[in-house]
């Protein structure tokens, strides 16, 4: 973890969410290190999700602040085009179009947001596959590749942005289980790499080896928060302690 830089790569102040009468989050306060890796982890509905796409606006705050680098992200007048450069996303389902190849599937984005010309994108996108394991898929089509193939594409297409961090929403949760370990030998790499990274899980053994810190939500909330081995380990709070029962058992 990098101590250089005073200002969180993320901060969330009062964050709150509701979806008509349902309040999914409940004020959260959280902060994620330059270089730091937390991973979220609690039940189906505890608001992980949602707590992710707050923090690039894909879901509208209902009421609070969100601060990404130091530029709040739920500034009205915020160029949240700009703030989403700064931000790569991994979701459950891969989002790759099914008519581009690989490799273009990593250019678009490059030409389109960031106006590179295609020698620079296609450079970048061969490092990134090779990055992930893939440089041999790079004229494939999304259907010729595997579930965990497809994901490792997804991560490489966010990682061409150069973003400043990663936030990855139940990146394995659609994959079949000899699929999974592929994936997250991605993501522990680009934790050693540095990559600031904010992942919502349900993969304790990932969350105990590679996150600085551990978050566990329950209904809106943060219960409790600490180091891996402690919080999974040898949780405080009886909903953590009860939660992780059922999932490690």
């Amino acid at each position: 973890m990098s101590a250089s830089s005073p200002i969180p790569a993320i901060e969330v102040r009062g964050l709150r969410k509701s979806f008509g009468a349902l309040d999914v989050l409940k004020g959260i306060d959280c902060q994620v290190a330059h270089g730091e890796v937390v991973c979220v982890i609690g039940p189906s509905g505890s608001g992980k999700s949602t707590l992710l796409r707050c923090v690039n606006r894909l879901d509208e705050p209902t009421g609070g602040q969100v601060f990404v680098g130091g530029v709040e992200v739920t500034d009205p007048d915020v160029d949240i085009d700009a703030v989403r450069r700064r931000i790569g996303m991994v979701f459950q389902q891969f989002n790759l179009f099914p008519h581009l190849t690989v490799t273009e599937n990593l250019t678009l984005p490059q030409r389109r947001v960031m106006r590179r010309d295609r020698t620079r994108a296609g450079a970048v996108a061969r490092s990134n596959l090779e990055r992930v394991g893939l440089s041999d898929k790079a004229d494939a089509y999304p259907s010729q590749l595997s579930g965990g193939q497809q994901q490792r594409v997804a991560i490489a297409r966010a990682l061409v942005m150069a973003p400043r961090v990663m936030l990855f929403d139940e990146p394995t949760s659609a994959l079949d289980p000899e699929l999974v370990g592929d994936v997250l030998a991605v993501m522990r790499e680009l934790a050693r790499d540095g990559m600031t990274m904010m992942v919502v899980t349900h993969e304790m053994s990932f969350a105990r080896e590679v996150a600085d810190r551990v978050i566990f939500m329950d209904d809106g909330v943060i219960v409790e928060e600490g180091d891996p081995e402690r919080v999974i380990g040898a949780p405080r709070h009886e909903r953590t302690r009860a939660f992780l029962t059922r999932v490690l058992s």
